[in-house]
């Protein structure tokens, strides 16, 4: 942006050499550390100043905002365990004046430089002033979601307000990034990059659960309950890391060392397996197999000779596993073995939900007179309402038929979005989103903040993938500032 009016400052070395790490896959392995040492340290603060820097940085001298792409993708993820503001309530950070003051001041920083840029890009470039494919769905829904419970006797402007929130957490980047990228510049693997160097680092946080107080029993079992981290239980993480899971099988088929990414791959699910989420385990299990197919089927000769030996060794090295630890895997997945096939309440909750849909057909009884059963807890008067753990239940009882229609256009809309000159890159994005659908089957996924970011990121890539691609130099570009 400052490159535009003030020319002389491509020539700045410091700024050049800074612009092209941004574009560089250094980058990524950076925003997936910061996450990371958030996440493991209680370190928010200081990484969150490293995100203002580097947003401001790049809505002031970078080519476009792609690098702002990974650090949306990552923020959801960077809250720690200790400084959850549900569960420590007193001691948070977050709960602190010291700690939400700063938030803010951060957060409402970050939303002056990206809008700032974003006016810019607009003003610059008249060809991106398009509606984006997916508009009119993404605001159906969002207009079915802000209605919710209207004429119900529980409509009121706390449920408006979850739903614009809910709403804006699906679509904002979604259209932010569509704008605000020059996407001919844009290389096609990025978003396998993203989602590979996040999914290294979810295997980190998962690691790192395993070390908090409860996990550990005194006869050495594992207690699912206590896998937690400061932006989820579980299975909150099992979903984000099974979204990253068809990443490095893209890089499978793609690279010269295709089988190194194909075990990497294969850590990824063994990752998903120690979430002990069984949504994520059945559906990210599913997509596995699916990857596989697809790695077999697009390679040959030597390269698929590699794959074989890869899953031939991982399901060897399964089987010697369960035989000689059997009693140790039996602790590890203790409590996962002991809750079996238990629909865990679920068909009392959907019950219930059908039932409220019944007395209000239309706009549904709104987002927070959910009479399900509420696993956990949450702080009196939380923003965020106890759900149905099924996307169409929710939908239909929080905003009736017209929420489910207007899902229903949603989706056909991105089935098109998928299927229209339809290629590998498109096909893998479709795997991670596929993933938040069906294990939104049996959880609230779709309806959590956290995995509408990814999802908006991963719609908007896939949207991009048509896009004629350029070769985009280390150095700045004149035209974009």
């Amino acid at each position: 942006m400052l490159t535009f009016y003030f020319p002389k400052l491509k020539e700045n070395k410091v700024i050049s050499r800074i612009a092209a790490f941004l574009y560089s896959d250094w980058y990524l392995g950076f925003a997936a550390l910061t996450m990371v040492c958030a996440n493991l340290f209680g370190l928010e603060l200081p990484v969150y100043y490293l995100y203002l820097l580097v947003i401001a940085f790049t809505a002031l001298f970078a080519e476009d905002m792609l690098p702002a792409l990974p650090l949306v993708c990552c923020g959801y993820m960077t809250f720690s365990a200790r400084n959850n503001p549900a569960v420590f309530i007193e001691t948070s950070l977050f709960r602190r004046p010291v700690g939400y003051i700063q938030l803010f001041v951060i957060a409402g920083l970050m939303a002056v430089f990206v809008i700032a840029r974003l006016v810019f890009e607009l003003i610059g470039h008249p060809e991106r002033r398009k509606l984006p494919r997916l508009t009119f769905g993404f605001l159906a829904l969002g207009v079915s979601y802000v209605l919710g419970g209207a004429f119900s006797g529980y409509y009121g402007i706390k449920t408006v307000l979850f739903g614009l929130t809910q709403i804006l957490s699906l679509l904002f980047f979604y259209f932010y990034f569509f704008y605000a990228i020059d996407w001919q510049k844009a290389k096609k693997e990025h978003f396998a990059k993203v989602f590979t160097a996040i999914g290294c680092g979810i295997v980190l946080e998962i690691v790192g659960m395993y070390f908090l107080p409860g996990v550990v029993g005194g006869n050495g079992e594992i207690n699912r309950g206590e896998l937690v981290t400061g932006w989820g239980m579980y299975n909150n993480v099992g979903c984000i890391m099974a979204m990253c899971l068809p990443a490095p099988f893209y890089f499978a088929i793609r690279e010269k060392c295709g089988w190194a990414f194909n075990i990497l791959g294969n850590v990824f699910l063994l990752a998903v397996m120690l979430t002990q989420s069984r949504n994520s385990i059945l559906f990210g299990g599913i997509i596995y197999v699916g990857c596989a197919v697809f790695v077999l089927w697009k390679t040959e000769g030597r390269a698929r000779l590699h794959h074989i030996i890869v899953y031939s060794g991982v399901a060897v090295a399964g089987i010697v596993t369960a035989i000689v630890l059997r009693e140790e895997i039996g602790d590890l997945f203790a409590s996962l073995i002991y809750v079996g096939t238990s629909n865990n309440g679920r068909w009392e909750i959907y019950k219930k939900g059908i039932e409220q849909f019944l007395k209000y057909p239309i706009f549904g009884n709104g987002f927070y007179e959910c009479h399900a059963f509420q696993w956990g807890s949450l702080p009196s008067g939380s923003f965020l309402p106890p759900r149905y753990h099924n996307t169409y239940v929710q939908l239909l009882a929080s905003g009736g038929v017209a929420a489910l229609a207007a899902y229903a256009y949603h989706r056909v809309q991105t089935a098109l979005l998928f299927f229209r000159k339809l290629n590998l890159e498109k096909i893998f994005i479709g795997f991670s989103v596929l993933v938040l659908i069906t294990t939104s089957f049996f959880d609230c996924h779709f309806f959590n903040f956290g995995p509408g970011l990814l999802y908006a990121c991963l719609l908007v890539m896939a949207e991009k993938m048509d896009v004629e691609q350029e070769e985009r130099p280390a150095q700045l570009q004149t035209e974009n500032g």
